[in-house]
């Protein structure tokens, strides 16, 4: 089977895009998993764009090991901006979950989407057994044998835990990333970010993805340390994410609702054969 699809990336955060609207391409799992393997083609997720009545278009998205996920942020601004070339639309509105997420499409390559409302109620993360969301207990060690206690969870579409350190390059991600997304306490997995106060504007992360592991970028693991530093006070309702690639600009509102904003690459066509 041959098909066109389109290859983009936010931050380095890359995407295999597979639009179904007009062509119904139906891939098996194994199939998701060779288009995402970096040996054939490569992607942190692959994403579908379905035909949908009440916004642009619905997005389902795929992580590299074939697992479903229910967001992307990251992918949801570079889909926005496909169609905003495709329509000449400076407003696009994606149908993801059962929710519609807007994106405004600003000059400069740079887009702005509004995630909405985070959640940290233990069984809406979800997590097995109730627990203090603040703060779950969770064990890391660093490099220097030194123990760290805590883990904030978050919600923002998909399941996060936080972790605020005074060194992420001290903790090996690439090991603690898998233990903590595996752990019995979340049932659906998560995502798991090492994140530093530079300052209140400022925040660095490292970041593994559920089911794709590490990645250069994340959106939504940018928005849920936005909120997990406001709870703990380190951050402002506007807080710069840097990743090793580049920044992601948080925003939450007074009602809680979060935005992300920051640059997409340009789209490039590529035929896949499989």
């Amino acid at each position: 089977m041959e098909f066109k699809a389109i290859k983009m990336d936010g931050l380095g955060n890359d995407f295999v895009i597979i639009d179904q609207r007009t062509k119904n391409i139906t891939l098996s799992n194994d199939q998701i998993i060779k288009i995402c393997d970096r040996k054939f083609i490569g992607c942190d997720q692959l994403i579908f764009i379905k035909k949908e009545n009440n916004s642009d278009a619905e997005l389902e998205f795929y992580n590299s090991d074939g697992s479903k996920s229910e967001a992307c942020g990251n992918g949801t601004r570079c889909v926005a901006y496909l169609l905003s070339n495709e329509n000449n639309k400076k407003e696009i509105n994606l149908s993801v979950n059962s929710k519609i997420l807007k994106s405004i499409i600003l000059d400069n390559n740079q887009v702005e989407t509004t995630i909405g409302l985070p959640t940290m109620k233990w069984n809406e993360i979800p997590l097995r057994k109730d627990s203090d969301t603040k703060n779950l207990n969770l064990k890391l060690i660093d490099d220097e044998n030194k123990e760290f206690i805590g883990g904030i969870a978050v919600n923002v579409g998909n399941p996060h835990v936080i972790f605020f350190v005074e060194n992420i390059e001290k903790f090996k991600l690439e090991k603690i990333g898998p233990e903590i997304e595996n752990h019995e306490l979340f049932p659906e997995k998560c995502n798991v970010t090492l994140a530093k106060k530079i300052n209140s504007d400022l925040i660095k992360v490292k970041v593994w993805e559920r089911g794709a592991g590490l990645t250069k970028a994340c959106g939504t693991a940018a928005c849920a340390t936005a909120v997990a530093a406001n709870i703990e006070n380190l951050a402002n309702s506007k807080t710069e994410i840097e990743f090793s690639t580049g920044k992601l600009l948080i925003s939450i509102d007074k009602k809680k609702n979060i935005s992300m904003k920051g640059p997409v690459s340009e789209i490039k066509e590529i035929i896949i054969n499989i």
